[in-house]
């Protein structure tokens, strides 16, 4: 036979340990899906770049075929900026399957980080960096995210002349920055335990 407990004090606590979990849950969902959400924004960002570099990496259609062909430095380059591109075109495939998955995203941003910087060995004059000074400004939640004092990081160099590229990377850093503050919070982080859900990884 079922009994019931006589205490008001007991289901006072029972029905508010019950509501902290349902909240707690939710908030964990909301800062995911806002984690991936932001991803989304990043990778359609990353595909304008990564199109702009391959197009850019064709050899010149309208060029004569030499007599005798010999590899230039500049083939060295434009082969090397080919390669850089066709392997991260692989690993951001991949980050698409698993956007918060620490070691998928740190291989992509090793490997974006290995195309950029191809690409700046090929044309190191066509870089375009996001800063106030510039005329390309960081977002605006950027600020609240810093400790006062605290110079604002240095941009990564984007082939593309867009600013577009840098601001989804700084928003997607931020969503996970929060969503890996509440996986770590006490007692939230008992929750993310149980429904196994896990700190994230920035693209820097």
């Amino acid at each position: 036979m079922i009994t019931f407990p006589d205490s008001l004090f007991t289901w006072l606590l029972a029905a508010l340990l019950l509501f902290w979990f349902v909240g707690a849950h939710n908030r964990l969902v909301r800062l995911r899906a806002a984690a991936l959400q932001a991803f989304g924004a990043l990778d359609t960002a990353l595909v304008r770049q990564l199109d702009f570099v391959t197009a850019s990496a064709l050899p010149d259609a309208d060029a004569p075929a030499p007599a005798v062909v010999v590899a230039t430095d500049e083939d060295v380059r434009r082969a090397a900026l080919q390669a850089s591109a066709r392997q991260f075109t692989a690993l951001l495939a991949a980050t698409r399957l698993r956007p918060l998955d620490p070691a998928v995203v740190a291989a992509m941003s090793t490997s974006l980080h290995v195309m950029l910087n191809a690409w700046q060995r090929m044309d190191p004059e066509a870089v375009t960096r996001s800063s106030a000074d510039n005329g390309l400004p960081w977002p605006d939640p950027l600020a609240g995210q810093l400790e006062p004092g605290a110079s604002i990081p240095t941009a990564m160099p984007w082939p593309e002349p867009s600013a577009t590229a840098e601001i989804s990377r700084v928003q997607f850093n931020l969503a996970v920055a929060g969503y890996n503050a509440a996986v770590r919070q006490f007692p939230a982080l008992l929750v993310a335990w149980l429904f196994r859900l896990r700190p994230a990884a920035p693209v820097c």
